[in-house]
């Protein structure tokens, strides 16, 4: 699919140490203790990212088709403000103090544990990009990650990846079987501000769509989400978060 190669191709190339991008830069300090590590959670693995095989710089690279039992030692890399904001390999903004990390073969997302071989500190992190293309690299963190784990300023480590399985994670690459039928894209305290969202979403995908907004109760107070579906396969829920992307919104979260 066009739009999906297109993105696919844009995340590839964004990865660190790309020899036709500028060079990346340190964002502002931040203190290791302010650095969180990600929460596993069953979100499903999806389309976008995990094209297999891939070529970048005119190497093929084949996606895992699970990563049950994974662990692999190799070095690691940091990367910065060259790339905040930026869309991975699979939709998601890149943040350089959140825990995530670019890998070139584990499916997206998956869940890892990061142990710097050298100091034994370690975290769990959200694969969710692709690279690095560099060298003998195994593995891209942000940098944040690189302050948690104490390297950030030698700029690599030697590591030791570990899979964190999650159960109830359903596999969106075949396109069949999903259980999610829509998606929440946005939560937000005022109905005005929802309805202008669920507004613009309806101008993007058109009529037929069911894009609508509902009110919750939260300790916070009354929520009120923009909520797209349901719709009858997970191949079509996967063409609207394509949409929502290429128009720069998020792609949402995937509900049964």
């Amino acid at each position: 699919m066009r739009v999906f190669t297109s993105l696919a191709l844009l995340a590839l190339a964004s990865c660190v140490g790309s020899p036709l991008t500028t060079k990346d830069y340190q964002p502002p300090p931040i203190s290791a203790e302010a650095v969180v590590e990600a929460v596993p959670t069953a979100d499903p693995i999806s389309r976008m990212g995990n094209k297999s095989p891939y070529e970048v710089f005119g190497q093929q690279y084949t996606v895992m088709p699970s990563a049950d039992g994974y662990t692999e030692e190799g070095v690691a890399s940091w990367y910065g403000m060259k790339f905040q904001g930026r869309r991975t390999s699979n939709g998601e903004i890149f943040d350089v103090y959140k825990a995530t990390a670019a890998h070139k073969s584990l499916p997206l997302p998956s869940y890892l544990r990061v142990t710097n071989l050298e100091n034994n500190a370690s975290m769990i992190v959200r694969v969710n990009d692709r690279g690095p293309f560099v060298g003998d690299r195994l593995i891209d963190v942000s940098y944040g990650v690189a302050v948690k784990l104490g390297f950030a300023e030698q700029g690599t480590a030697r590591v030791r990846l570990e899979h964190i399985p999650v159960d109830g994670s359903d596999d969106w690459r075949g396109a069949q079987g999903s259980n999610y039928g829509q998606l929440q894209v946005g939560a937000y305290q005022l109905r005005s501000s929802a309805e202008q969202v669920a507004a613009n979403i309806r101008n993007i995908l058109g009529e037929g769509i069911n894009v609508h907004v509902s009110s919750v109760q939260h300790e916070a107070g009354t929520i009120f989400r923009v909520r797209v579906g349901p719709v009858d396969s997970s191949e079509k829920l996967y063409e609207l978060q394509e949409l929502l992307v290429k128009n720069g919104l998020s792609k949402g979260q995937p509900l049964p």
